[in-house]
């Protein structure tokens, strides 16, 4: 995409969530986060490229000893539609007997979060939890009811970009959840 192109997708979408409703959703989570897992020592792991942002902004709010790592698997790349898993990065960090917590952008359908969530606990994970910045509210998750242990957020089935949401790699660093003018 263009500069140009990149900046006009920019000033004609819909700014659905400001940066301070963001912010004050991921302080929230970081209560929640902090009162399910502060007592232990997690290992928290940012599903790259989307989770990286919000990631970033969560760790800071965390009051508790916990270890970062990071894994990269995509069903999109630089497209609009998921297609099949393809790991980029695998987690490096030993998990086994430990709680894992996936921090990630958006849980859509949740094909790629519920691949992640079996992976960990294939590696030997004591517990598995997930924390997501939106839920996009639509009946097409990868199971009935399918949501993360945290979520920040609530958005209509639209196609978003910001806070490390992009569109066609672009804008994963807009201060703010926007959508797509007409997606």
């Amino acid at each position: 995409m263009e500069r140009d192109e990149a900046l006009r997708v920019l000033e004609e979408a819909d700014c659905l969530l400001d940066q301070a409703t963001v912010d004050a959703a991921i302080s929230k989570m970081a209560v929640e986060i902090t009162e399910r897992i502060g007592k232990l020592k997690p290992l928290v792991f940012s599903v790259m490229n989307g989770g990286l942002i919000f990631c970033g902004q969560l760790l800071t709010r965390l009051p508790f000893p916990l270890e970062v790592g990071y894994l990269h698997a995509t069903r999109y790349g630089r497209e609009t539609t998921g297609g099949d898993l393809d790991w980029q990065a695998v987690p490096q960090l030993e998990m086994a007997g430990r709680t894992v917590l996936l921090v990630d952008d958006i849980l859509d359908e949740g094909v790629t979060l519920k691949a992640l969530v079996d992976e960990c606990l294939a590696r030997g994970a004591r517990q598995v939890l997930t924390a997501v910045l939106v839920d996009k509210l639509h009946d097409r998750k990868v199971l009935p009811g399918y949501r993360a242990d945290f979520t920040g957020l609530e958005i209509p089935d639209r196609f978003v970009f910001g806070y490390g949401l992009d569109y066609d790699g672009m804008w994963r660093n807009a201060a703010g959840i926007y959508a797509v003018k007409g997606l």
